[in-house]
């Protein structure tokens, strides 16, 4: 009987997607309902609200996390450190790379969001790297595996805090194996795709051609809410008795009301109802993935993926994991990292679990480079002006592979890697 409840909430879920074009988050609700049903419990109002409220902590910070980051964009700050970082370094075309890499995976990293990282940094970013002479499809993957990596770095990591919720592990120690993940893929994909084009170019062109309009008129000033936001967040763990541990939403309100007033003029008001209207598509994927891990509970569903990923052999195990989660993240990385991020998790019980967490939502982080939605491909080709979104996936194969190989190998040698990484 679970199987077939899986199998129908899983089916209702693709149709609504695929054939229907219902948005992510109404088709997880209407699997969630379909599966109540099925399995007998009625339409059971208070499971599905105690599923939308599982994720309540992620969707506060990444609410909050889109306002500092619309407030920090519309200020100047990111255009700031973008040319700084371009009149610094443009002479060193690896460096230069590398830290423009970087750039793109801030607004990721910050809202737990690879879109919301294409769509700021990557369009600030996306001219300079076509002006150093890398082609456009080639650029376009840069920004996407940029975005996707910044997603997974710290110090928002949704589909981890997705998973550990499935499993109440709260959302502690993961800094260094985020870190440890991400750093070595994204400056992998930014060399491989783009250093054998800009090694030769000639880079006081690019200084002629590019428009230094700076807006960092205030001079440090400007970088002041960015410098709020890592003071708070590292000052409360080095000193805990001199800085109070306020919470990352509280955070990001205090950096974003700096903000105001040390750059360009924000109105604020009009910044946050826009980062909350373009963060609301997220905000309701976690209340769906919310109500979608209730009722697989509810209905045995999540156990019984969890025994059958107990009885797996070890690398048919490795082998589902590699497949499943990129090819089930073409709907939603997140809903990949719900629906089978949670049980591959438990099924791995015997490996250090922030350590395999981490790996599984690296592994995830791949499905938004899957087709039909492809969402950090789709948008990245956009953000360059390349038609052709195909181009641009063609592109990141390597890059893909690279990022699941080395999600596997950490969970092999995750107890291992817990005794340098996990404090």
């Amino acid at each position: 009987m679970e199987l077939i409840i899986f199998i129908l909430m899983v089916a209702a879920f693709m149709i609504g997607c695929f054939k229907l074009k219902l948005p992510v988050s109404l088709s997880l609700v209407i699997s969630s309902i379909l599966g109540l049903l099925v399995s007998g419990n009625g339409l059971s109002i208070r499971h599905l609200v105690e599923g939308t409220f599982g994720y309540i902590d992620a969707i506060l910070i990444i609410a909050t996390a889109m306002i500092f980051m619309k407030v920090v964009q519309e200020s100047g700050a990111l255009t700031a450190i973008s040319n700084g970082i371009i009149k610094k370094f443009h002479k060193q075309p690896a460096i230069l790379l590398i830290l423009l890499m970087f750039i793109v995976m801030f607004p990721g990293m910050i809202t737990g969001s690879s879109t919301a990282a294409v769509l700021t940094a990557g369009s600030l970013v996306a001219p300079v790297l076509i002006l150093m002479g890398i082609p456009k499809a080639s650029a376009a993957a840069i920004i996407a595996m940029g975005g996707m990596m910044g997603m997974i770095a710290p110090p928002v990591n949704v589909p981890v805090m997705i998973i550990g919720g499935g499993v109440d592990m709260p959302y502690v120690g993961f800094t260094l194996p985020l870190f440890f993940m991400t750093i070595p893929i994204a400056i992998f994909s930014v060399l491989f795709l783009g250093y054998k084009h800009v090694k030769a170019n000639d880079f006081d062109k690019l200084m002629q051609e590019m428009n230094f309009k700076r807006k960092d008129n205030k001079g440090i000033l400007i970088y002041l809410p960015i410098l709020v936001v890592i003071v708070l967040m590292i000052g409360g763990k080095i000193f805990p008795k001199a800085i109070p541990n306020l919470g990352m939403p509280l955070i990001f309100l205090l950096a974003s009301l700096v903000g105001i007033f040390t750059g360009e003029k924000v109105n604020y008001f009009k910044s946050s109802k826009e980062a909350i209207r373009d963060a609301l598509p997220v905000l309701g994927i976690l209340m769906g993935v919310g109500m979608f891990i209730q009722v697989m509970t509810l209905t045995g569903v999540r156990g019984l993926i969890v025994v059958s990923g107990l009885s797996l052999p070890t690398i048919l195990l490795y082998i589902s994991i590699a497949i499943t989660i990129p090819l089930f993240g073409a709907v939603s990385s997140y809903g990949s990292a719900s629906v089978l991020g949670v049980p591959f998790l438990l099924a791995l019980l015997a490996r250090d679990q922030i350590i395999t967490a981490s790996a599984l939502s690296l592994i995830a982080s791949t499905g938004d480079l899957m087709p039909p939605t492809a969402l950090a491909g789709l948008f990245a080709a956009q953000v360059v002006g390349e038609k052709d979104y195909k181009l641009v996936l063609k592109k990141c194969v390597v890059p893909a592979i690279v990022t699941v190989v080395f999600g596997l190998l950490s969970i092999v040698f995750a107890n291992v890697l817990k005794t340098f990484l996990v404090l």
